[in-house]
């Protein structure tokens, strides 16, 4: 699964006449669907003498959630025309709106298909494609004194800090990667041993707290991804509570996160 994601940089517009209608075309960016529908609704109240207003968008970060809509249009002759020409440039959170003022000729299915896949294509290749990263949202604590590991491990991974406060702690958001979310939360951790805090935000297998702890059985250090293989017992590492067994010391289960 990639961190990255194609998608426009901000709402570009196209407008062409067939038969004396009048097609208007907008591309924009947009994050979910609400914001789809917020932008539909805004353009089919400023254009609230058009004929029709047909649009589709795809969302997601693989691309995974899409729409169209003909508007009344013919079947198939509009929002999936202009859905193709998102896939086309391999965009995602991306939506186009056209707008249709009838201009008293009929233009078939054939023209109303070329109509609304032409118009929305020029609207996209007038729009700025840029390449965004996905972030998942992590929060980090650490007291003054820790501030040089701390930013040493912010540094050696392709992070963003989304939101910053500065008291006696240090409180930080900062934009991971997915990918490289487990070892940011290992490596962290292991930084700031005995000391700091850290909160994943974002949702999947890492989300919950985590304290940073080294913890050791008779004097070995644990790894912080609970490898380790201790005689019985139950152990903190990483944050997370780990149970072993000494019928089966390759049993490691991750029960629960702090």
């Amino acid at each position: 699964m990639s961190d990255t994601y194609r998608t426009v940089d901000e709402s570009a517009q196209a407008e062409q006449t067939v038969e004396g209608s009048r097609f208007l075309a907008e591309a924009m960016p947009v994050s979910d669907r609400r914001a789809a529908t917020e932008c539909v609704e805004t353009i089919c109240e400023r254009e609230h003498k058009a004929t029709h207003h047909c649009t589709a968008y795809r969302l997601g970060r693989e691309g995974e959630d899409f729409r169209y809509d003909d508007d009344g249009e013919p079947s198939g002759t509009a929002g999936k025309l202009i859905l193709r020409q998102i896939d086309a440039r391999d965009l995602t959170n991306t939506l186009v709106v056209v707008t249709r003022y009838f201009g008293g000729t009929k233009l078939g299915t054939g023209g109303l298909a070329r109509a609304y896949g032409d118009v929305a294509s020029a609207a996209l290749d007038r729009a700025s494609l840029v390449e965004r990263v996905v972030r998942t949202p992590v929060r980090v604590r650490f007291d003054y004194d820790d501030t040089a590991p701390a930013e040493q491990v912010l540094r050696q991974f392709d992070t963003e800090v989304q939101e910053s406060t500065y008291t006696d702690v240090t409180t930080l958001t900062v934009g991971v990667r997915p990918s490289e979310g487990e070892a940011f939360v290992n490596v962290f951790t292991n930084a700031l041993s005995d000391r700091g805090e850290l909160l994943w935000v974002g949702g999947g297998a890492l989300r919950g707290r985590y304290r940073c702890v080294r913890t050791s059985v008779n004097g070995r250090i644990l790894p912080m991804t609970g490898r380790a293989l201790p005689s019985e017992g139950c152990v903190w590492g990483c944050g997370r509570f780990f149970t072993y067994t000494p019928e089966r010391p390759d049993a490691h289960t991750s029960q629960r996160p702090l």
